[in-house]
């Protein structure tokens, strides 16, 4: 009872904030489970087809097609795709199916940060909703025990308030920032895993260009 005893001290601000935090909760949650499926399996599965890709090219995209939820997995199948690219255009396969991932790795981020902005701004607004309540219902002729208590009821409004919509940023902004994390670490593994590949590539292509000049 005491959580929604809080709750309705906060006045109408907290519908909203109660709205952004489910809506915070939910994203959170799909977020955690994609980036911890990526970082469980990235590296092994990155690991096997860097090491098939030379020697069995087959199996490398078997590999990829069973892990096609990984971002990495997308981007290096559909560059293996056209592996009978020269080089350069190897390259720009890898460099443009990198860029289609971007927004899926920073999938949710505007949300985020509307919450971390908004959620004080709303906190403010109850803080003064609140505190117009008491000087309203503020008479200086009669302070008794009814004007006492609902002032006191308006200060509470606007401490509650405030608190609700710092506890709703703070807590968004602390896995906001852990997925940004998780962000520039997985673009600094593409780069790399992308530069194996694309070495791996060059030196298969340059293989089979000097197979068919023997042949010549």
């Amino acid at each position: 009872m005491l959580l929604v005893d809080l709750f309705l001290a906060g006045g109408i601000v907290m519908w909203p904030l109660l709205g952004f935090s489910v809506v915070a909760i939910a994203l959170i949650v799909e977020r955690l489970v994609f980036w911890v499926r990526v970082n469980r399996r990235q590296r092994r599965v990155v690991r096997d087809v860097l090491r098939t890709y030379p020697e069995d090219f087959q199996t490398s995209l078997l590999k990829l097609r069973q892990n096609i939820d990984l971002p990495i997995a997308r981007i290096f199948l559909e560059a293996l795709e056209v592996d009978h690219f020269p080089p350069h255009a190897f390259q720009l396969t890898l460099e443009g199916a990198t860029q289609a991932e971007l927004p899926i790795m920073r999938r949710f981020n505007t949300i985020f940060d509307t919450i971390t902005t908004t959620a004080p701004l709303l906190g403010l607004l109850g803080t003064v909703i609140g505190l117009i309540r008491s000087f309203a219902t503020l008479n200086l002729g009669n302070v008794g025990a009814e004007s006492a208590i609902q002032v006191t009821g308006g200060i509470s409004e606007a401490l509650v308030s405030t608190a609700a919509g710092l506890v709703v940023a703070v807590f968004t902004l602390f896995f906001a920032n852990i997925f940004r994390g998780f962000y520039r670490r997985q673009i600094a593994a593409i780069r790399e895993y992308g530069s194996q590949l694309e070495v791996l590539h060059l030196s298969r292509h340059e293989g089979f260009r000097a197979v068919l000049t023997a042949v010549e």
